[in-house]
């Protein structure tokens, strides 16, 4: 049995490849949403956060044989906290990580944080957009809001929780855009027109997020871009693509030692 760390619209559809192959799957999610687009297909799903110590009991629980990490690119934490449970359960640990984009450079900075990220929309002002979701929207509106001549457009998920925190965080309901991607260029043009921003916060979260969509309509706009960097996590294993980590998995599960004892939690 593999446990397959999942959430992101890829990583479902690479659980599923897993399971064409014939391995069993638990994966785990963070969202009851997640959980429900992958019961939808059939599948295993635990919800909620897991420390590092939680994933070696779960091993041990289910009998898991390896570890699949296909959690999001910028998801430090849970793949740092399941390296660490591999290693204490003595499991293969396997990354799958979506390939990064490179983009031209014109009306574009790197950074390396999220603070970062908002010293420099802080340095520009104007109407700034963010697109990096709601859980490091603190560290934007502690250095922005009070900015005179600035504007702040936090684009996230429709979720009752993330209202709740731009409420809580002082953000006007004016200045948020709720909705849930991917996006077309045009599509993300006509939110820039509407607004009229004039830089736009994202991170390198890969094709799979939309990410080009978003850095095109800017560049033809003439928008400039802050561009947040991948977390540096030491993954070891690590493949771009579905062949690739289910050819790992071949390697190292035969398909004799392929069952299970996964049950639904």
């Amino acid at each position: 049995m593999i446990l397959f760390l999942a959430g992101t619209s890829d990583a479902r559809a690479l659980a599923l490849e897993i399971k064409k192959a014939g391995f069993d799957l638990l994966a785990t999610v963070v969202t009851e949403n997640a959980a429900n687009e992958l019961k939808k297909q059939g599948l295993n799903v635990h919800v909620g956060r897991l420390s590092g110590e939680e994933i070696a009991k779960m091993i041990e629980k289910y009998g898991a044989e390896a570890v699949v990490d296909a959690s999001h690119p910028f998801a430090e934490e849970a793949s740092k906290n399941t390296i660490q449970g591999a290693d204490i359960a003595d499991v293969p640990y396997i990354r799958y990580e979506r390939e990064s984009q490179t983009f031209e450079k014109q009306h574009m900075v790197m950074v390396n944080s999220y603070e970062e990220a908002a010293i420099q929309a802080a340095e520009k002002k104007g109407v700034i957009m963010l697109t990096t979701g709601s859980k490091t929207l603190q560290i934007f509106t502690e250095k922005l809001l009070h900015l005179p001549d600035t504007r702040v457009i936090a684009r996230m998920l429709p979720r009752k929780d993330n209202m709740e925190k731009c409420e809580r965080l002082g953000l006007p309901q004016k200045n948020i855009v709720a909705v849930q991607g991917p996006f077309t260029k045009e599509f993300n043009k006509a939110l820039y027109r509407q607004y009229g921003v004039t830089l736009m916060v994202t991170k390198e979260s890969g094709k799979v997020g939309s990410v080009d969509e978003k850095v095109e309509a800017a560049i033809e706009l003439g928008i400039e871009t802050v561009m947040i960097k991948r977390p540096k996590v030491h993954y070891r294993t690590v493949y771009s693509n579905f062949s690739d980590v289910i050819a790992h998995l071949k390697s190292i599960l035969p398909s004799g030692h392929r069952a299970s004892k996964a049950q639904k939690s």
